[in-house]
C-alpha cells in the first residue's frame, strides 16, 4: 500500500501517523469497511453507509484516494470508490483484531453484528465462523498443511499482527490437489503455492482463515454454485441449503456447523 512514488525521493520510515489519522475518523472507517468485500461503490451509498450528506462524504473519499486507500473508477456520471488493493482490508482486519467491539445500542445492530461474525466476505475471500470452519476442515482432512488453523501469538507457529497470513505457509497435499481440482478450482503450480495460498488471523474468531488466490477461487466457486449468496448487508453472506450439503458432501463439513451446541 505504497503512499508515495520513486520520485518523490529517498524514503524514511512509514508515516504510520498518517493513515491512522485518515483510518481513526469514524466516517472514514464506516467507509472502508463497507468496502471490504472488495466490490465498488457509489459516492451516494457511500454517504448513506456513513451516515452523512452528499456533500461531506466527497471530502472524505477524496482525502482517502489523495492517500492511495481507495481507487476511484467512472461510469458515466457516477463515481464507483474501492479499496486500492488487499492490503487495505488486510490492514482493516489487523486494526479489527486489536479492537473493542462497538456498543450493542439496537436489535438491529446486534443482528447485524451476530450475522458479520457468522459468515462474512474478508475483501474476497470467506471469513468470519464459517470461514474458520471451512479452513479447519481442510486441515483436518488433510487437505492442507503447514499450520493448525489457529493463531498463536508466541512460541513455535508464531503468526505476528506485524505480518498477517505470511508467518506461517500453507500448502496444498496430493489429496488436496485432486480434491480442489474436482471441485472446479484452477490450482498454482506448486512453486508458485506460497503467493497464492494465504491465509488471514480472523478478527473475531482469532483463527485463520484461506485468503489469497485459492481464497479467493474457492469463495467465487461457492457463488456460482450459488452455495453462498450477498446480503443486503455490507459483507455479510448467506450459506444457503445447497450450499450447506454442499460443504458437507465434498468436504466433510456438518451440516450442523454453527449449531452452538
Amino acid at each position: 500500500m505504497a503512499v508515495h512514488s520513486a520520485t518523490d525521493g529517498p524514503a524514511g520510515d512509514a508515516d504510520v501517523a498518517r493513515i491512522a489519522a485518515l483510518i481513526g475518523d469514524r466516517t472514514r472507517t464506516r467507509v472502508l469497511m463497507a468496502l471490504a468485500d472488495g466490490r465498488a461503490l457509489p459516492a451516494g451509498m457511500l454517504a448513506s453507509e456513513a451516515g452523512v450528506t452528499a456533500s461531506t462524504i466527497s471530502e472524505h473519499l477524496t482525502r482517502l484516494v489523495d492517500a492511495h486507500l481507495l481507487t476511484v473508477e467512472r461510469s458515466g456520471r457516477a463515481r464507483y470508490f474501492r479499496l486500492a488493493d488487499p492490503s487495505v482490508a488486510e490492514a482493516l482486519e489487523a486494526i479489527a483484531r486489536i479492537s473493542p467491539p462497538e456498543p450493542i445500542r439496537s436489535l438491529r445492530q446486534g443482528t447485524r453484528a451476530h450475522a458479520l461474525r457468522r459468515a462474512r466476505t474478508c475483501y474476497n475471500h470467506l471469513a468470519g465462523r464459517l470461514g474458520v470452519t471451512v479452513m479447519a476442515a481442510f486441515l483436518d482432512q488433510e487437505l492442507l498443511t503447514g499450520g493448525d488453523g489457529h493463531h498463536h501469538s508466541e512460541g513455535a507457529g508464531t503468526d505476528r499482527l506485524s505480518a498477517p497470513g505470511t508467518d506461517l505457509t500453507y500448502r496444498l497435499t496430493a489429496h488436496g490437489r485432486s480434491r480442489f481440482a474436482a471441485f472446479g478450482l484452477d490450482l498454482p503450480a506448486p512453486r508458485r503455492e506460497p503467493q497464492a495460498i494465504r491465509y488471514c488471523v480472523d478478527w473475531s474468531e482469532q483463527r485463520h482463515h484461506l485468503a489469497g488466490p485459492l481464497g479467493a477461487a474457492l469463495t467465487q466457486r461457492m457463488f456460482d454454485l450459488e452455495w453462498l449468496r450477498r446480503t443486503d448487508q455490507r459483507r455479510v453472506v448467506h450459506l444457503t441449503e445447497p450450499g450447506r450439503h454442499g460443504l458437507h458432501d465434498t468436504f466433510g463439513i456438518p451440516e450442523n456447523w454453527d449449531d452452538p451446541t
